[in-house]
């Protein structure tokens, strides 16, 4: 009982004075308690810390027998004036020496073709882009409510309550919607999905193949994500009839997967890259508005509809060498959580029908603590990968301590509590997921980031508003409209969506890089 209060915060909120009753012309207050994400780094689970350093010696083998060889090699040879060198290598009576340094010298060289031949390729970031719509697509909150109103799919009760998500989203009133929302009619239709999808996925594609360069055909794989529309053809192939992309491209249409399935496209991608050398890969990441519009009464329906709005971002990657000096970043690592085998999890952002049989996305009221364990899971998998090698003795000597030691007295006390990693000596750069302000708060609370850190966050919440998967890469292009990102930084971009999953993706930058002559931000 004691924890489960400890998530629970509460505040007073003044709702000013009361126009009739008892009560009349006195102030009201009401006190209103929120759930709040636990403090999960106070919680680790070590099997995570484990698949952390799992991944980080993959190649462990390889770089530990290099050093030995090197070592033993050398201690061999170092004992050795040149004259002893010599004559051992020519005396025909000292052939035993020189097979030994011949062996060992043939060890050496066969251990580092092995780990170069097995050493994935490098991941390279060519540039990005980010669709930016029409001024005549722009809403503000006061206009959204009143779009909703005379749309006459609402009653007053849904219109009160969609008002009030807004009024505490942390969303601006510049954010975009189609135009079908804004009309009576049924906006969820094949018509108006398509409508939707070719604005906002050939204005991003067609603003990064002018920036790059890049024609069409040169995409040797390619791959779509969006979540709830989902039509026949599909957007890849969409995609590949409008731009006429040649016929042996690698094409792959991701959905149902959530706001984090734009880190998923980029893994596939990736290893499509790593199968498929001197290849360019473009990744699409998008979200129907107007489709997954909901007109209903349901509460935990409507709360997407107050949140999602309208993007789409188009990434160009590439493995080849030669393109190590026009890339913009390298990848670094990619770490996928995934708690669908939990049933809560699962169903904690579902798409179903209504009592009225009205179709929407349906929010739990455990999301947030279901997203907490995900995100946990995800952070802590990844710390090993890119934590300094300080913060990672100290983290993990407090936790094998806490395991060793967790039977052996009755009170918690502090020292037994695992040290929280500065992941700020980590990054330099966070994109985390634009969901709503009271997810960015959390995130900010729990990981102790500074208003600097999470601006990126926050600006796209409240310029773009959530546009799902897209949304760390508007709030990437918000950097670099603000040249901060210089030579060697690290960007840490962090997404969560139903599944329930929360995806990892590290990049880092090759060059410092200039405002660029577009993006959204400019």
């Amino acid at each position: 009982m004691a924890a489960e209060q400890e998530l629970l915060s509460t505040e007073i909120v003044n709702r000013g004075i009361e126009s009739s009753g008892p009560d009349a012309g006195s102030m009201t207050f009401s006190v209103r308690v929120r759930r709040r994400l636990p403090d999960f780094l106070q919680s680790v689970k070590l099997k995570y810390v484990r698949l952390g350093y799992h991944y980080l010696i993959n190649h462990g083998i390889y770089l530990a027998t290099i050093p030995v060889l090197v070592l033993v090699f050398g201690a061999e040879v170092g004992s050795l004036t040149r004259e002893e060198m010599w004559s051992k290598i020519w005396n025909i009576t000292a052939l035993y020496d020189l097979a030994t340094i011949l062996a060992f010298f043939g060890v050496f060289v066969f251990t580092l073709s092995v780990y170069f031949m097995s050493r994935p390729r490098s991941i390279y970031l060519l540039d990005f882009a980010c669709y930016k719509p029409q001024d005549d697509l722009k809403v503000s909150k006061h206009q959204f409510i009143e779009l909703a109103r005379n749309s006459g799919k609402f009653d007053e009760a849904s219109i009160e309550f969609q008002k009030k998500i807004l009024h505490s989203s942390g969303i601006g009133d510049e954010t975009y919607v189609p135009k079908a929302i804004m009309s009576s009619e049924n906006c969820a239709t094949m018509k108006e999905g398509r409508a939707e999808a070719s604005t906002v996925i050939f204005g991003a594609l067609d603003e990064l193949f002018e920036k790059t360069g890049i024609r069409p055909k040169d995409v040797g794989i390619l791959v779509v994500n969006c979540s709830i529309f989902n039509p026949t053809p599909s957007l890849s192939a969409m995609v590949i009839n409008h731009y006429k992309m040649r016929g042996n491209i690698l094409s792959f249409n991701l959905g149902g997967m959530g706001c984090s399935a734009g880190i998923i496209a980029l893994d596939l991608a990736r290893d499509m890259l790593q199968a498929n050398p001197n290849n360019y890969a473009v990744v699409v990441s998008t979200e129907m508005v107007g489709y997954n519009w909901y007109p209903g009464k349901d509460r935990s329906m409507l709360i997407p509809n107050c949140f999602f709005r309208m993007g789409c971002s188009a990434v160009l990657l590439s493995n080849r060498r030669r393109d190590f000096t026009r890339a913009k970043y390298r990848l670094e690592h990619i770490v996928r959580t995934h708690k669908g085998a939990d049933d809560r999890s699962f169903r904690s952002v579902y798409q179903e029908e209504d009592d009225q049989r009205n179709k929407g996305l349906r929010i739990s009221r455990d999301i947030v603590e279901i997203g907490a364990e995900a995100i946990k899971t995800n952070i802590t998998t990844l710390g090993p990968l890119v934590l300094p090698v300080s913060e990672q003795l100290l983290f993990f000597a407090t936790l094998v301590r806490k395991y060793l030691f967790k039977g052996g007295s009755g009170t918690k006390s502090e020292s037994s509590k695992p040290y929280i990693p500065d992941y700020k000596l980590a990054f330099e750069h966070f994109c985390m997921h634009a969901a709503s302000k009271t997810v960015l708060d959390e995130l900010q609370r729990n990981l102790e980031l500074s208003e600097k850190n999470m601006e990126p966050s926050r600006m796209t919440l409240y310029r773009f508003g959530n546009t799902s998967s897209s949304s760390i890469w508007y709030e990437l292009a918000y950097l670099e409209a603000n040249e901060r990102v210089r030579r060697g930084d690290r960007i840490w971009q962090l997404a969560y969506g139903s599944g329930f999953k929360c995806n990892s993706a590290v990049w880092k930058s090759m060059r410092r890089i200039r405002k660029p002559s577009r993006n959204p931000w400019l």
